[in-house]
């Protein structure tokens, strides 16, 4: 109701810690975003705990200070620790909070991080005595024939680092590097089937709700939809798909609705 009024933590129903400083940076940075007359920055459920932190409050509600428990992501294994950087410097950059050189530095990572991944898929080892001996002494199945160190690397009994001992051409990598070659070739499996989750995802959320829709006029929407999609005004379908009390039904009859 009040245009420019930004607020953070436990007003909004969240603890005052973590979450608080979460909603802070952002509530921040759309303050400054919506003096210089710039669209706001909504991170989505995708792309950061914040993201997820933030629609929970306004889809869901709470009856007890919120805390962001990592379980309440449907999409973890994006949502790592470790690849924050290289989920989130880019947007930093774009806004105006990171600097260029942190941001080259950054790019030559993910430079770094794809050169390695492609060489070690290229890489191929054959059944020689000392890769039998390798896999032997890991408790790994011998080879019967050739095989990419890419492929030996998503045995569960082997790792990045124990693949130097047959790795004549590793090239000296920082260790969050290595990291990084490590968990992406590991998990490329998991990792790619939740990034086409990701993408149906968006599908969803780009698909946006005109602000001054009337969900009375929504043909066949349940009553209790039609309450909470009042109350709540989802900006788009996705955000919609998520409250409490909407179900597939109902969305099925809102982009029926829509497409007319």
């Amino acid at each position: 109701n009040i245009s420019g009024f930004f607020s953070a933590g436990q007003a909004n129903g969240s603890s005052g810690y973590e979450e608080a400083a979460a909603q802070g940076i952002i509530a921040g940075i759309n303050a400054a975003r919506k003096i210089k007359g710039l669209e706001p920055l909504v991170l989505d459920r995708s792309q950061a705990y914040i993201g997820v932190l933030i629609d929970d409050l306004i889809t869901k509600g709470t009856n007890e200070p919120y805390r962001m428990m990592t379980s309440r992501a449907e999409y973890r294994l994006l949502l790592r620790q470790d690849n924050a950087d290289l989920r989130l410097t880019e947007i930093g950059h774009e806004i105006g909070l990171i600097s260029e050189e942190r941001y080259q530095q950054l790019l030559y990572k993910k430079f770094q991080i794809k050169e390695e991944i492609n060489r070690l898929i290229d890489t191929t080892v054959g059944a020689s005595e000392k890769v039998q001996t390798f896999l032997k002494s890991h408790k790994s199945t011998p080879l019967q024939s050739g095989s990419t160190l890419a492929e030996l690397l998503k045995r569960p009994e082997l790792s990045y680092d124990l693949l130097n001992e047959i790795d004549d051409n590793r090239p000296e990598l920082p260790r969050d590097v290595a990291e990084q070659v490590n968990i992406e070739l590991k998990y490329e499996g998991y990792i790619n089937r939740q990034m086409r989750q990701v993408d149906q995802f968006i599908k969803l959320e780009t698909k946006k709700i005109p602000d001054n829709i009337d969900y009375h006029d929504v043909y066949s929407l349940r009553k209790e939809a039609e309450q909470k999609l009042s109350e709540i005004r989802p900006a788009s379908v996705g955000q919609a798909s998520r409250i409490s009390g909407v179900s597939p039904a109902d969305i099925s009859v809102l982009l029926v609705y829509l497409e007319k």
